[in-house]
């Protein structure tokens, strides 16, 4: 696994991504603005199981989606390299998050 990040200033939002070794996001996380506010932390295997169980909306709804194309080596060079804690301790902190949001 790899694990980068890239920053959209015209959406004001950075974008943290798990990558398996063809480059397609295992799982992702956005955060927004200068708060750094998560706003989606989905994981593509999540993704998959609530697909087949018919509650892929209620899923994207609470966790946001994922990239629908992997990552090409020849964009990796525009994406700064995360260290795996670092993601795992983002990750979590995005989930627990967006988990309260959906439970008030």
């Amino acid at each position: 696994m790899r694990w980068v990040r890239r920053y959209w200033d015209e959406e004001d939002l950075w974008f943290y991504f798990e990558l398996d070794e063809e480059g397609w996001v295992t799982r992702q996380v956005e955060l927004e603005g200068s708060s750094g506010r998560p706003v989606t932390a989905a994981s593509i295997s999540e993704w998959f199981e609530e697909l087949e169980a018919g509650r892929i909306q209620l899923y994207q709804a609470r966790f946001g989606g994922l990239a629908d194309k992997p990552i090409s080596q020849d964009e990796l060079g525009e994406y700064e390299l995360v260290v795996g804690d670092d993601f795992e301790e983002l990750w979590r902190r995005a989930r627990l998050h967006l988990s309260d949001q959906a439970d008030r």
